[in-house]
C-alpha cells in the first residue's frame, strides 16, 4: 500500500480522513445486542473520486474483524491497521468518477482514543450511546473521518425489542419480527461523520410542545423515573426554538430530538437533529437550561453549517456559546453584555496563549475557547447594531447550510454588514492572544 499522505489532510488529525474523494451517502445496516455488547455492520458507501484518479484510498475504522469489502462489487486488496482501512481497488478509479464501497464488519464496539480521552462508541450500564466529537465516528463505522466531507445516511439498527433506537433523522419504518426490532432511519441534510449520534436505551417518548403546520417535531426520550424533573428542566424548548429561528433563520432539519440517558455524562453530546444529556443534567431545577439551548444551537452553528477543518472550532463553539447568552438575554436572565462582562473577568485571569483562528490541538476545546469566540460575537454585534448583526447571522445560517466554512469565510461575510472596517477586530480578538477592551454594550 502507497504510505503517502493524502493531500489536504486535517492538520490537528492528519490520520482521519481522505481528501482525494468525498462520499454523498452512507446506507448502515446494524444489528446491536447490549449484553454481550456485540456489533455487527454493513455499510455501502456512494462516493466520487475527486480531480486525480485513485490507486488507493482510505477509510477510517476501529479495530474490527472484517469479513468482506468490495469496491463496484468488485474484491479489492486492502490493509487494516491502527484505525485505517487502506483499500486499493481492482482497477484504479477514474477522476471525477462515481463508486461505491461496501464493508462489513464485527466485534465488540469500544471507545477509540484520542488527545480528549476516549470518544465514539459507549456502551453504558444498560444500553449505548455515540459521542463521536472529534474523531469517534469510526468507533463504530467505516467512513472518511473529516468534518468536510458531509453525506446523506441511511441508518438501520436491529436490536432487542425492549430498546429503543434514536439516531438524527427521520424515523421511516419501525419493525418488530420476534423478539428484535429494527429501527431504519434516513438523515437526507449533509452530516459530518462525527456528528452522527446513536443512541440506545430503555426510554420513555415524549413530545415537547405542539409544532403546529409547519413546525419543528421536537421529541424527547428519557428514562421514566425522570420524567417529572425532565418536564421542568426542557419545558422551554420550544421558546429557544422560537427565538433561535427569529434570530438564526429557519431551523435547518426537519426534526429535533432529545435523549437523557440513564448515566451521568460530563458534557451532553453534540449530534446533528439530535442532542444527548445524562442524568445529571436533569434535577428539576433548569440548572443545565444554558446546555439545553447551546445543544440546541449547534443544530445551525456547527452542524447544517460546519467546518472545513478542525482549526475552525471556534465557529462552532463561540457561536452556540453567544447563543446560551442570546436565550439568557431574551428569557429573562442576565442580558447577554452581563454574561459578556463575565466572560471577559474570567478571560482576564486566565493566560493569554490561545488564537481562535488556529488554537492547537490542545486547547481546541479549552474553556476560553468558548468564552472568547462569545464575545467575538458580542464584539461584532457591538460594531453592527442589532439590525445588521441578526441580518448578518441569518444571512450566514442561509447561505451556507449544508455546507463547510473557515474563519476567513466568517470575517468576510460579517464585514459586508458593517459600516466601516471590521480588520482590527478581527485581528484582535480572532488572530491575537492579548485580550482586547471588553465590547460596548450593544445598541438595537
Amino acid at each position: 500500500m502507497s504510505g503517502q499522505r493524502t493531500p489536504a489532510a486535517d492538520p490537528y488529525f492528519p490520520a482521519n480522513g481522505d481528501a482525494r474523494y468525498r462520499v454523498h451517502r452512507y446506507e448502515l445496516g446494524l444489528d446491536y445486542r447490549p449484553g454481550p455488547n456485540r456489533l455487527a455492520g454493513t455499510a455501502r458507501l456512494g462516493a466520487i473520486v475527486g480531480r486525480a484518479p485513485l490507486t488507493e484510498f482510505q477509510l477510517n475504522l476501529a479495530d474490527f474483524r472484517i469479513s468482506r469489502i468490495r469496491v463496484d462489487g468488485r474484491a479489492p486488496h486492502y490493509t487494516h491497521r491502527g484505525g485505517r482501512l487502506r483499500v486499493r481497488p481492482a482497477k484504479p478509479l477514474r477522476a471525477g468518477a462515481a463508486f461505491t464501497v461496501e464493508v462489513h464488519w464485527s466485534g465488540n464496539p469500544a471507545p477509540v482514543r484520542s488527545p480528549f480521552g476516549e470518544v465514539g462508541w459507549e456502551e453504558l450500564t444498560d444500553g449505548a450511546l455515540v459521542a463521536s466529537q472529534p474523531t469517534g465516528a469510526p468507533s463504530w463505522y467505516p467512513c472518511n473521518d473529516r468534518p468536510a466531507d458531509k453525506a446523506a445516511y441511511q441508518i438501520a439498527v436491529t436490536t432487542p425489542s425492549v430498546y429503543t433506537v434514536v439516531t438524527g433523522g427521520r424515523l421511516l419504518t419501525r419493525t418488530t419480527k420476534a423478539s428484535t426490532t429494527t429501527w431504519l432511519y434516513e438523515q437526507s441534510a449533509p452530516t459530518s461523520s462525527y456528528l452522527v449520534g446513536l443512541s440506545i436505551g430503555k426510554y420513555q417518548t415524549v413530545l415537547l410542545g405542539d409544532p403546529g403546520p409547519g413546525g419543528v417535531p421536537q421529541t424527547a426520550y428519557l428514562p421514566a423515573h425522570l420524567l417529572t424533573e425532565f418536564s421542568r428542566d426542557f419545558a422551554r424548548q420550544p421558546a429557544m426554538m422560537d427565538l433561535f429561528q427569529e434570530l438564526f433563520g429557519p431551523y435547518p432539519f426537519g426534526e429535533y430530538a432529545v435523549v437523557v440517558a440513564d448515566e451521568e455524562l460530563d458534557v451532553p453530546v453534540e449530534a446533528q437533529g439530535l442532542s444527548q444529556f445524562g442524568t445529571n443534567h436533569v434535577d428539576g431545577t433548569r440548572s443545565s437550561e444554558r446546555l439545553v439551548a447551546h445543544e440546541l444551537a449547534h443544530q445551525w452553528f456547527g452542524n447544517s453549517v460546519s467546518i472545513a477543518d478542525w482549526r475552525h472550532i471556534w465557529l462552532n463553539e463561540g457561536f452556540a456559546k453567544y447563543a446560551e447568552w442570546l436565550w439568557s438575554e431574551r428569557s429573562g436572565g442576565r442580558t447577554a453584555h452581563e454574561l459578556a462582562t463575565a466572560a471577559y473577568r474570567l478571560l482576564a485571569s486566565r493566560p493569554r496563549d490561545l488564537r481562535l483562528a488556529d488554537p492547537g490541538r490542545k486547547l481546541m476545546f479549552d474553556d476560553r475557547l468558548y468564552e472568547r469566540g462569545g464575545l467575538v460575537l458580542h464584539a461584532v454585534r457591538a460594531a453592527l447594531g442589532d439590525p445588521a448583526f441578526f441580518r448578518m447571522l441569518r444571512d450566514w445560517a442561509r447561505a451556507h447550510r449544508g455546507g463547510s466554512v473557515t474563519t476567513t469565510a466568517f470575517t468576510t461575510h460579517a464585514a459586508r454588514y458593517a459600516d466601516g472596517p471590521l480588520d482590527d477586530l478581527f485581528a484582535a480578538w480572532v488572530h491575537g492572544t492579548a485580550l482586547p477592551p471588553l465590547p460596548a454594550r450593544p445598541v438595537g
